[in-house]
């Protein structure tokens, strides 16, 4: 080894200890990160009503198949294919010659049994007066008798046989039992038709109409605990069809089943819908929500205000002096992109509605002061629609369930 080799590593040394004292003095004068920077806001309350959602279709009040009370060969239609026809209007015609002739065969008959009912009245008449006198004896006095009420008898059934032969004359023109929509013509003129078999055409009402649904158990169950109308009639309804963005049809309730179904745990219900302009048609589908609930003073944050923690939904709230809390919550459906939180919230509460991955429970953070408000363009998750402020038309949940 050199002489000079000692003083080398000496100076060395001396540097890589003078490095170290200067990166230590410079970690301890940089200063500390500031507080994160979040937005706040209390809740946003408002009154609001639980709706359930259920799919349906629509049904017709009433739907009646046309079909012949006689036989015969058709002669007319009296209307066109898909026609609004009213309540006795005229709709097809059988050829009534052989039903006119039956009916004059029956007037006929009557008024023979007429006439034998008069004349043994009149016979009866004298053979009393002959039986006073003894000129003829009490067996044939009583065949006089018999013989006129036999003849009253006949009397009754040729009136009998008039009616009937009456109501089939009528029946030779089909008219409609009900004012509604009617379908096309089955049969054409010139077809026979036979009584009570051949369909010509069918009818429906169509205002109002109905929609049926089917309810879970489990929903029926939280209404009859009076959580709601299921169960009581004209809780009201709200529709929309499968093109529609919004609710626009509404209705009310009025039948629910006495049993549920076995099989598949549901059980039926239905709602009367009104529909002037026929718009509404029989087989169409629909989404109906049924309120759920009494109105209620709800407080509702962005749905991004939520965490999970484990199986806990938490928001994050900012003490007075900016230091993190956290509120385990009860959450509820969406309105209109904003969640609803049935419990574990103050309407005091500053809730972080901004910048949440950037808080943590304990740390401080510099709050910044904001705003919760509708939005009514914010897209919406798969419950959305399951909740809205109460109608002004409709009658108030309390009132429904006093019934």
């Amino acid at each position: 080894m050199s002489k000079a080799a000692p003083y080398l590593l000496f100076a060395t040394l001396a540097l890589a200890a003078a490095g170290g004292a200067l990166d230590g003095c410079a970690a301890k004068s940089k200063p500390a990160p500031p507080p994160p920077t979040v937005t706040v806001a209390t809740p946003l309350q408002q009154t609001l009503v639980d709706w359930d959602d259920y799919t349906g279709q629509f049904v017709a009040v009433d739907s009646v198949d046309i079909r012949p009370r006689v036989s015969g060969y058709l002669q007319s239609v009296g209307f066109k294919d898909g026609d609004l026809v009213r309540k006795g209007q005229v709709l097809f015609v059988i050829d009534p010659r052989p039903y006119q002739a039956l009916y004059d065969q029956a007037r006929g008959a009557l008024a023979h049994a007429q006439a034998a009912l008069t004349n043994a009245q009149t016979e009866a008449t004298r053979g009393a007066a002959l039986l006073a006198a003894k000129a003829i004896s009490q067996q044939a006095y009583d065949q006089l008798v018999a013989t006129q009420r036999q003849a009253a008898a006949d009397l009754l059934s040729a009136q009998a046989s008039v009616r009937t032969a009456a109501l089939n004359l009528g029946f030779t023109r089909v008219t409609a039992p009900l004012t509604g929509m009617v379908s096309d013509r089955r049969v054409a003129p010139g077809n026979l038709v036979t009584a009570d078999t051949t369909v010509l055409t069918n009818i429906v009402n169509l205002d109002p109409i109905r929609f049926e649904f089917t309810g879970s158990e489990a929903l029926f169950l939280k209404y009859k605990r009076g959580a709601g109308g299921l169960n009581r009639t004209q809780a009201p309804v709200q529709i929309k069809l499968q093109d529609e963005p919004t609710y626009r049809w509404n209705g009310r309730l009025d039948f629910v089943d006495n049993a549920i179904e076995t099989g598949s745990g549901a059980i039926r219900g239905r709602a009367v819908v009104d529909n002037p302009q026929h718009f509404l048609t029989p087989g169409m589908f629909g989404h109906m929500r049924l309120m759920g609930s009494q109105a209620y003073a709800a407080m509702l944050v962005p749905d991004r205000a939520l965490t999970t923690d484990l199986s806990r939904q938490v928001v994050y709230v900012v003490a007075p002096d900016g230091v993190v809390g956290e509120r385990v919550v009860v959450e509820g459906p969406l309105y209109d992109g904003l969640r609803v939180i049935r419990s574990g919230l103050k309407p005091t509460d500053r809730v972080i509605v901004d910048g949440v991955q950037r808080a943590k429970p304990g740390q401080k953070v510099t709050a910044r002061a904001g705003r919760i408000q509708v939005e009514p363009s914010a897209p919406s998750g798969p419950d959305a629609g399951y909740i809205a402020p109460l109608p002004s038309s409709a009658t108030p949940p309390d009132q429904i369930l006093a019934h």
